[in-house]
C-alpha cells in the first residue's frame, strides 16, 4: 500500500465511526449521554471538522479523507445540518443537540454518508485483495 494509502486508510479509521454514529440514535443516546463514556459529541465535532476533515470545506479532503465527489457533497451536507443544530444547543451539551429540531437532519445526512463510505471501502479492500492475489 502505498503512502498516500496509509494516510487515507488511517483518516478513515476514525472518520467513518465518528458519521456512523451520528446516523445511529440509540447509540448517541447510550453512549454520548453516559458521562463516563469517553465518546461524546465534542469528539465527533473535532473528527469532523478538524482532525481528519473540515466538513465546511470537504473538498479540501478529497483524496486524503474522502475517496469520492458524492463523500465531499454529503460531507458538506451534513456540516450544514450540524452547524445548523449548534444553533440550538446554547449550552452546547449533547442532550440539547439530540433534542435539537434540526437533529434529524444531521440522521439523515450522516446515514447516507456512513453508506457511501463503507461501500467505498469495502470496495478499495475488494481492489487491494484482487491486486494481491494477482501479483502472487
Amino acid at each position: 500500500m502505498s503512502e498516500d494509502g496509509r494516510r487515507t486508510a488511517n483518516f478513515r479509521v476514525n472518520l467513518v465511526p465518528a458519521v456512523l454514529a451520528l446516523g445511529n440514535p440509540p447509540w448517541q443516546r447510550d453512549v454520548w449521554l453516559d458521562p463516563s463514556s469517553f465518546e461524546n459529541l465534542d469528539h465527533i465535532f473535532h473528527t469532523l471538522f478538524d482532525d481528519f476533515c473540515d466538513a465546511d470545506h470537504p473538498e479540501r479532503y478529497l483524496g486524503i479523507s474522502l475517496r469520492t465527489e458524492e463523500e465531499v457533497s454529503l460531507m458538506r451536507q451534513l456540516g450544514v445540518a450540524l452547524n445548523a443544530s449548534t444553533a440550538e444547543a446554547p449550552d452546547d451539551t449533547d442532550a440539547e443537540y439530540l433534542r435539537a429540531s434540526a437533529w434529524p437532519e444531521v440522521v439523515a445526512v450522516a446515514g447516507r454518508l456512513a453508506q457511501v463510505m463503507v461501500a467505498n471501502d469495502l470496495s478499495e479492500l475488494v481492489t487491494l485483495w484482487e491486486a494481491k492475489h494477482t501479483d502472487e
